[in-house]
């Protein structure tokens, strides 16, 4: 009953590995605000990837560092005993391999259609979820289960917050010009511009098939209640001379 008696299951609860544990939480903490401001930047300029995203994958790689720092906490500091003299693995190459490998993961399940990019938060969630269970694995209960609530949430309610905070939306556009018509990225600038948006630098691609012209592109409101609402947009792009077929879409994950 060694590794099961009461002395064993208690030093994972001792009073330094509870302040090791806090010590860890706090600099998780401190990881996903941080990541936070990073990402609201993205966010405040409609970009793909936004607070939620930066703050999970900040304080995941936070989670992975830190608990390096404290290897004579590993295991409620009672790690076992090499068996024949012989040395075990380092433990820090398994952790490497995890965080990679579930990096992997992560990425199947971004996806792109077009300009729209969908999938990051759910691929950061992934990853966070693998440094929950190195924690759990070394023997950091307490900080795990932090990480649980701070990971959940940031995916529950951070979107909230990024909905009151300041931001610049953005929109996929597609365009398909009809065969007669020559279209000016002037008047198309001007039309948007009178919409409440402006074209993103280095978002325009244009495409030519049979003779005709397709632009796509990403428009970002110039203020938050400053760009009109996508099916009035839509309806509106529809009208104007020379545009045979549309798409919008929001260009956000």
């Amino acid at each position: 009953m060694g590794w099961v008696s009461l002395d064993t299951l208690a030093a994972y609860w001792s009073a330094d590995e509870v302040i090791t544990n806090i010590i860890v939480f706090m600099n998780l903490l401190g990881a996903l605000l941080l990541g936070f401001l990073v990402g609201y930047e993205r966010s405040y300029h409609g970009r793909a990837a936004g607070m939620r995203t930066y703050g999970l994958v900040c304080m995941a790689s936070c989670a992975v560092v830190v608990i390096i720092g404290y290897p004579h906490y590993w295991y409620g500091t009672h790690a076992p005993a090499p068996i024949g003299g012989a040395s075990y693995a380092d433990p820090t190459r398994v952790i490497q391999g995890i965080v990679t490998g579930v990096g992997f993961i992560g990425a199947g399940v971004i996806m792109k259609e077009g300009l729209n990019i969908s999938g990051l938060t759910t691929a950061a969630s992934i990853w966070a979820a693998s440094c929950i269970g190195i924690l759990v694995g070394v023997g950091f209960y307490a900080a795990a289960m932090l990480l649980s609530l701070l990971s959940a949430g940031c995916m529950m309610w951070i979107s909230h917050l990024e909905a009151w905070l300041p931001s610049r939306p953005a929109i996929s556009i597609t365009l398909g010009f009809l065969p007669e018509h020559r279209p000016n990225d002037r008047h198309l600038t001007e039309v948007l511009k009178e919409r409440g948006y402006q074209i993103a630098p280095g978002s325009f691609a244009v495409q030519c098939s049979s003779g005709q012209t397709e632009w796509r592109f990403v428009a970002v409101a110039l203020g938050k209640n400053k760009g009109m609402p996508l099916h009035q947009l839509a309806q509106e792009l529809a009208e104007v001379p020379g545009i045979g077929s549309l798409a919008v879409t929001h260009a956000r994950n």
